[in-house]
């Protein structure tokens, strides 16, 4: 970086990973991890390593090839081109394995030959450590490396606050050089034998806000057999990354309860909004986790009016961290986010609607029922504090001065725009977040009702009263045609813009069947469908740009719930938006990033990646998940039956789905080629 440039998020696209949350190595494809960027060793929301080179005689090998089964191992192959036989031909190799658990890296270094001669060679690794935050990282300033204890011995330890890091490097020698420690092994290997070295990485934090879970994860083997040969790789990769990102933290009385980071690197932790999207995409292969997250939400749930951290009674967290997080908008603002963080304006909606979907699937009725008196305290903020001013509308304001600006899921502090590029300003009150607080209201006092509580006739009411003030006042115009606006501003004016956000409207209930219709198909224009999944923002608004992170992207969790909406509402854009979202999924390899590129695929055959995006990413990976659930058209009937309805055109071919796990038994579904589906418990 020159001296005059200022510091910029890293970009993370071409990088590889290896993970079990909390702890992630990003390096590049070779194996080598920086300095520079983002790569390193992370454990929570420190990088313990920021420099792990592999070198022989001095020199890196060259990279060959590189490979990983699943999102925990990885292993990398090279040729040390100065060794060995002459001639074209290589008969020296290099491989490196590394394997990564919560709080351990585990890394080997194999020489193998096949040359006429003994091999003798020195192979050496770089190490350093600037032990620096996430968010110093994020931004692109990360700090300078710190010296180890240990220097000339075989075990390197670097401490920091609660965090202890200790590489053990058996046969090593161990020499400071200044910025870097040097370990070396001395090497020898005879014709057609192999020599192996290997490093051990033990991290802890005795303060970490998460943790990894104790326990392995109870879901349901769910495994697809389709003659479309991209969807069950494409689903077996999702939930293998879903695993791999399930964290824990302690809820009521000190209880371990489960839930999945939002992704990696920069947000595995608990988030609110991307905790229950996740859990609710995932109700079909389990109920237990959308429990475990409710709780642990619950548990946190607000009491008191805090302006710092935007609590405020029955409110939902946006986040936890061990330690505040700082960001800086495209604005200059620079926001600072305190260690636990209730600034979001749907994740208290979504808490309800996800208890509601917990209990309609199947979850035990006393766990459910332990937590109806947070699902009042949840509604009674919607009442009370989501809708401040009083007008039957959810909105949000950042009353600290440092918190987000955006406080839906779009939060980034451009989201928000009018068709002709400018922002609006706050309090806003989002489209969607009305869909998800009426729906909440109304399931919310069904759910209480048939448990025999009171008062439920007041959320019915404030219900209709939201449905009618939406109705009223979001609906716009463009020269298509009518549409719902993204939001109406501090002036309570609509902010004339057509996005994504309306799709999050369909299955809520506040759309009468012509706003369905106008909805449905207002998503599927060339403006808004890109050929891999909805656009966040028409490409027809002045603001719009394939690579804005809210304003012309697109998300694939945001097309998914789009696409869940079209299936509830039994919409024939059901199809080309299954089609779409298959498309992508399996362009990244079932590892779908936060984000892409919006650009349509008539212009790029291929998805273009946004490079800081997140992968995997929770939301993103149980999209594959929730694709699966909405092309069968899967929905409980009551609590002991499951309704399965394929999407029509059926264009997947014979399909068999096994190891469902609704109302914890199994469910099998068969779909024949012609879309005739056959189903029934295992």
């Amino acid at each position: 970086m020159l001296p005059d440039e200022a510091p910029q998020q890293p970009w993370l696209h071409d990088l590889s990973l290896t993970l079990a949350a909390p702890t992630q190595v990003w390096s590049a494809t070779d194996g080598q991890v920086g300095p520079g960027g983002l790569a390193g060793v992370h454990h929570g929301d420190r990088r313990v390593l920021s420099l792990l080179r592999l070198e022989v005689d001095g020199r890196a090998p060259t990279a060959l090839a590189d490979h990983g089964a699943r999102g925990d191992t990885h292993t990398f192959v090279a040729v040390p081109r100065h060794l060995g036989d002459p001639g074209p031909d290589p008969t020296v190799r290099v491989v490196r394995r590394r394997d990564v658990e919560p709080g351990l890296v585990r890394e080997s270094y194999t020489v193998s030959s096949t040359a006429a001669e003994p091999v003798v060679c020195t192979l050496g690794l770089r190490v350093a450590t600037d032990l620096a935050s996430m968010d110093a990282v994020k931004s692109g300033a990360a700090g300078p490396t710190g010296t180890p204890d240990g220097i000339g011995g075989h075990a390197l330890t670097w401490e920091a606050d609660s965090l202890r890091a200790v590489l053990r490097l058996p046969g090593a020698r161990t020499a400071d050089r200044g910025d870097h420690v040097l370990a070396t092994w001395d090497v020898v290997v005879p014709p057609g034998e192999a020599v192996t070295h290997e490093l051990l990485l033990t991290v802890d934090d005795a303060r970490a806000a998460v943790t990894a879970p104790r326990r392995e994860a109870g879901w349901s083997p769910m495994v697809v057999d389709s003659a479309d040969r991209r969807l069950g790789p494409v689903v077996q990769r999702s939930l293998d990354d879903l695993r791999l990102l399930r964290l824990a933290a302690p809820g009521a009385d000190g209880a371990e309860e489960e839930f999945v980071g939002a992704g990696a690197p920069w947000f595995l932790t608990l988030f609110g909004r991307d905790s229950l999207w996740t859990a609710r995409m995932l109700m079909p292969v389990t109920t237990d986790l959308a429990m475990s997250t409710l709780r642990l939400l619950a548990h946190h749930q607000g009491t008191r009016t805090d302006d710092v951290t935007a609590e405020e009674p029955g409110k939902i967290l946006h986040e936890v961290r061990s330690a505040g997080f700082s960001l800086g908008e495209d604005d200059g603002t620079e926001r600072h986010l305190p260690p636990v963080y209730y600034g979001t304006i749907d994740a208290t909606p979504l808490w309800a609607l996800t208890l509601h979907d917990a209990w309609s699937w199947g979850a035990p009725e006393d766990e459910v029922e332990r937590l109806l008196p947070a699902l009042e305290r949840a509604l009674t903020w919607q009442v009370e504090h989501g809708d401040a001013d009083g007008d039957l509308l959810l909105e949000y304001v950042d009353r600290s001065g440092h918190g987000l600006s955006n406080q839906g899921w779009k939060d980034s502090g451009d989201a928000v725009r009018r068709s002709d590029g400018s922002r609006a300003s706050s309090p806003l009150a989002l489209a969607e977040v009305q869909g998800y607080a009426y729906a909440a209201a109304l399931r919310g006092a069904a759910l209480l009702e048939s448990f025999g509580r009171p008062g439920t006739d007041r959320w019915r009411e404030w219900a209709e009263g939201l449905r009618t003030e939406f109705g009223r006042r979001f609906w716009v115009e463009d020269a298509v045609g009518p549409f719902p606006a993204i939001a109406l501003d501090r002036d309570k004016r609509p902010v004339v813009s057509l996005t994504s956000n309306i799709g999050h409207l369909l299955g809520t209930g506040i759309l009468d069947a012509d706003g369905v219709d106008v909805v449905a198909r207002r998503l599927v224009g060339q403006d808004m469908l890109s050929g891999f999944g909805i656009r966040t923002l028409s490409t027809h608004a002045a603001g719009y740009s394939p690579t804005g992170y809210h304003v012309g992207s697109v998300w694939p969790h945001d097309t998914a719930i789009c696409l869940a909406g079209l299936a509830a509402e039994g919409r024939p854009e059901t199809a080309p938006v299954a089609d779409a979202l298959l498309a992508a999924l399996a362009a990244f390899g079932g590892r779908p990033p936060e984000l892409f590129a919006g650009d349509a695929a008539s212009t790029h055959p291929v998805p273009m990646p946004y490079p800081a995006a997140c992968r995997p990413q929770a939301w993103s990976a149980a999209s594959a998940v929730s694709l699966v659930s909405s092309v069968l058209g899967l929905r409980p009937e009551g609590r002991d039956a499951v309704a399965v309805d394929p999407v029509r055109p059926w264009s997947f071919g014979a399909t068999r789905i096994s190891g469902l796990g609704t109302h914890g038994r199994p469910v099998d579904i068969d779909v024949a080629a012609d879309g005739v589906a056959r189903g029934g418990r295992g």
